[in-house]
């Protein structure tokens, strides 16, 4: 069996395809992949390291406003449509799949064009433009939230939840608490904003890391990202504190192994990215989400209000998000425990750890 996949732009969509592929190669060893990424996408960095098949495509999103730079992105998209049209040819595929991105535009629509059973996975609760498109011309629509449902054709629409990598719902609380030398008696935030981080947090968390320093029954695992180290570090400095001399204190610019932090974490205070989310729901981590303010259509706000609406998280919108009100939200939450396990309880309920594995399943159902 020949598979092609696309998906681009952001990790949001490219690690979603990778688990895919990795699930197919487990239930299809003899199955061949390509990967068609952007040109100038994330993926160029990730997807080579995973000795996937790999070739591009020269497209990037129009602007959403009448601009020059929009013609220049139009005639670019055609000669994607073209390329597209021709990687198809010579691949062959038996399936086409995309995980979001426009990249995912010209493959998708060429593979459809010529009968070529094929399948989208929106990851969000609100669907990007590209997916809404597609969604006129794919066979299948994989939906990571029950509210995408709305968006899409019913009768070629299935709720899956989200893929995840296999080393989230394989990391152990007992690696975890060793790797990053944690405290097995104490309660574990884990906070981060993203793999580039996210400023706001950062600034909050300065006054959140003054109030719990030194705490008997908290720890804090806090990944600034590369951007903001210096500025937690030095805002700290300036209250007198040297967070590499707190013991229940722990700032990183960036986390190789999320699974690991992910396996020990008893709060988690995230960003609302749907694979984010996905991992979240399925290791059932109570979380503080706050959403990214300028995602488009605002999806990640309508990612954390699932959540919330199911009892599984506390949303802070960023324009609300202070140091104090995060502090005083956390404390909450440590002081209830009651509160805290019926939190993880929810967010069990809304995991979907066999997402990945079903959607093959699926893919894998088509292409018969």
């Amino acid at each position: 069996m020949r598979i092609i996949v696309s998906g681009g732009g952001t990790g949001g969509h490219i690690y979603p395809a990778i688990t895919l592929i990795n699930n197919l190669k487990a239930m299809l060893p003899q199955a061949e992949f390509l990967y068609v990424g952007a040109k100038r996408g994330l993926e160029n960095d990730i997807v080579p390291r995973e000795n996937i098949p790999f070739v591009t495509l020269d497209i990037s999103g129009f602007q959403r406003k009448l601009t020059p730079g929009n013609l220049k992105v139009a005639g670019k998209a055609f000669e994607a449509i073209f390329k597209a049209n021709s990687i198809i040819k010579e691949f062959k595929p038996d399936v086409a799949i995309g995980t979001g991105g426009y990249v995912c535009g010209p493959i998708l629509l060429a593979a459809s064009l010529k009968g070529i059973p094929t399948l989208i996975q929106e990851q969000n609760a609100i669907p990007g433009v590209t997916n809404k498109i597609l969604a006129k011309f794919v066979n299948r629509i994989a939906v990571g939230y029950e509210g995408a449902w709305r968006y899409f054709p019913k009768h070629k629409t299935v709720f899956t939840g989200n893929p995840i990598r296999n080393e989230v719902l394989e990391a152990t609380r007992e690696a975890g608490l060793a790797k990053y030398n944690l405290d097995p008696e104490k309660l574990t935030i884990l906070v981060s904003g993203g793999s580039r981080g996210a400023h706001s947090i950062n600034k909050a968390m300065i006054e959140v890391l003054e109030h719990f320093q030194n705490n008997p029954k908290v720890q804090i695992l806090h990944v600034s990202g590369q951007l903001d180290y210096d500025f937690v570090k030095q805002g700290l400095a300036a209250k007198g504190i040297d967070i590499d001399n707190i013991a229940n204190l722990q700032l990183h610019q960036y986390l190789y192994d999320m699974p690991s932090a992910l396996a020990v974490a008893d709060i988690c205070v995230f960003r609302a990215g749907a694979t984010s989310l996905a991992e979240l729901t399925a290791r059932g981590i109570p979380s503080v989400l706050i959403p990214y303010p300028f995602a488009t259509a605002n999806h990640q706000e309508h990612n954390a209000r699932e959540l919330e609406a199911k009892g599984a998280a506390k949303v802070i919108l960023n324009r609300d998000l202070t140091g104090a009100g995060l502090i005083d939200t956390l404390e909450n939450l440590v002081a209830d425990k009651a509160k805290l396990q019926a939190m993880a309880q929810h967010a069990k309920e809304l995991g979907r750890p066999q997402a990945a594995k079903d959607i093959a399943e699926i893919i894998i159902g088509m292409a018969k």
